[in-house]
């Protein structure tokens, strides 16, 4: 796992970019695509696709970044998609073994980010930093 790619997720969370913005963009620097280009693409990602919370933005932002590293284009062997798909297999196996889920409304403990009530629970209990800061961090060291 990345230990500086880890921080950097975690120190652009915090300064406000959703998980899944934060994560791609640590971990896809390096790929040749203009970082503020991988920011926009992750942007619907966070909160679990769009504040619905299903499969958790941090997550999203490491698949997006598995892509934009690996994954096939135009034009290339389909190999590369199989490699991809068994890179995305083990970061959601080694998440879920860390963390017991991939899913963002699990992940919170039930607290519904799609309702003001669910809003003001995540701010009060702080999971920002309690909870999805470590998820940040830990989908970003697992792209590896």
């Amino acid at each position: 796992m990345s230990d500086e790619r880890a921080r950097k997720a975690e120190e652009l969370f915090l300064q406000g970019y959703n998980c899944a913005q934060a994560v791609s963009h640590a971990c896809a620097g390096d790929c040749g695509v203009p970082p503020e280009l991988v920011v926009k693409l992750a942007t619907g990602f966070g909160a679990g696709m769009g504040r619905t919370q299903e499969t958790c933005g941090a997550i999203s932002g490491a698949i997006l970044a598995l892509g934009l590293r690996g994954g096939r284009a135009l034009g290339d062997d389909k190999a590369r998609t199989e490699e991809t798909y068994a890179k995305v297999q083990a970061l959601l196996r080694d998440f879920a073994a860390r963390h017991g889920s991939c899913n963002c409304l699990e992940l919170l403990g039930g607290c519904d980010l799609r309702t003001p009530e669910g809003q003001r629970e995540f701010k009060e209990r702080d999971f920002l930093r309690q909870r999805c800061a470590e998820y940040v961090k830990t989908a970003a060291a697992l792209v590896g």
